[in-house]
């Protein structure tokens, strides 16, 4: 499932909730990280980045 994000310069970008490996805050909002060294910084803030990552895979926080 994908999920819409707006990343750091402003355009929308399209993330694989189930290829997501880690999440963390940044300055300019919150850094994706996926496999292989990938990432995209997006300008959602972390809970609203989880919040919509958990809603497509299903997935709950704890």
């Amino acid at each position: 499932m994908f999920v819409k994000f707006i990343s750091a310069d402003r355009v929308a970008t399209a993330v694989n909730a189930s290829q997501v490996t880690f999440i963390s805050s940044v300055s300019d909002g919150t850094r994706i990280r996926f496999g292989e060294g990938r990432s995209v910084t997006v300008v959602e803030p972390m809970d609203e980045v989880i919040d919509k990552l958990n809603r497509t895979t299903g997935f709950t926080q704890t």
